[in-house]
């Protein structure tokens, strides 16, 4: 059955705006999952996951982070974005958290070309704005369940990769309403913030990524001492980023499984309840 999709805005003001995806035809409310983005934004591979959602029977949908009153910010608009992910690419990836080297290769580049990659590369990677992403995630949480025709008065589950990873995690501690959440390579809430977590996590992990996954293990204590519902999932010889097929990083079998899994686990979650 065909995917239909569309941009929608939301929030009190309609200042926010996402990526809709459902499958055309069906006219039942269905139950939502909300995709977090990458630090790359809600690029072609993030609107392809909140596609492959809706094929699964959900109403899919990926909200925009990098839009401000519903339109993307200069700086962080998806060719510059682009530019910055293609030339993070023709470097080691040890480079990229190395600001001596980093700034030598910008050096290299044309003076204009150098400006843009510079200010986009700190507002991407300048830290993450928890508290306006999640402001913004729970305004589509609140939109999903409460105003959109095709979702209302039903559940919501969260997923997020790397960057929305952490969101994802971090959702599931401020929205007392999530059903479930799905943290892709991303890191874990703090201890005091997960004690508010209401609904199940799953995370999924490569092994190679030690920046995160070292960090599972106390995670998962810190969970099972708040007494909270947490699986997870370590795919052997895997590196961050594994469940995205646009990166070298992507490895096609820790990304079936996991896409399995947490299809099963929304299935749980929201369906079985």
């Amino acid at each position: 059955m065909p995917v239909e999709t569309n941009w929608v805005r939301y929030g009190k003001k309609q200042e926010y705006i996402g990526y809709m995806a459902k499958m055309d035809r069906v006219n039942e409310n269905l139950p939502a999952v909300i995709v977090i983005q990458e630090i790359w934004g809600v690029d072609a591979h993030i609107r392809d996951i909140t596609e492959r959602f809706a094929q699964a029977g959900y109403l899919a949908f990926a909200p925009d982070l990098y839009a401000e009153n519903a339109e993307r910010i200069e700086d962080l608009k998806e060719e510059r974005v682009v530019e910055v992910r293609n030339f993070l690419d023709t470097l080691p990836h040890t480079v990229w958290n190395n600001p001596d080297e980093r700034e030598q290769a910008i050096l290299e580049l044309e003076e204009g070309k150098q400006n843009r990659v510079t200010k986009t590369f700190e507002k991407m990677f300048g830290g993450i704005q928890s508290s306006v992403y999640i402001e913004n995630l729970l305004a589509a949480t609140s939109f999903l369940r409460e105003e959109c025709k095709a979702s209302k008065g039903q559940g919501v589950v969260s997923i997020g990769f790397c960057m929305g990873g952490a969101l994802s995690g971090l959702l599931a501690c401020r929205d007392q309403q999530l059903k479930g959440a799905a943290i892709f390579y991303g890191t874990a809430p703090s201890e005091e913030e997960l004690k508010n977590i209401n609904c199940p996590l799953y995370g999924f992990y490569g092994e190679l990524d030690k920046r995160i996954t070292d960090h599972v293990p106390a995670f998962d204590d810190q969970m099972k001492s708040s007494h909270k519902s947490f699986d997870y999932q370590i795919y052997q010889d895997t590196h961050h980023a594994f469940f995205n097929d646009t990166r070298s990083s992507y490895n096609v079998s820790a990304a079936r499984d996991a896409y399995q899994k947490v299809l099963q686990f929304f299935n749980n979650v929201l369906v079985k309840g």
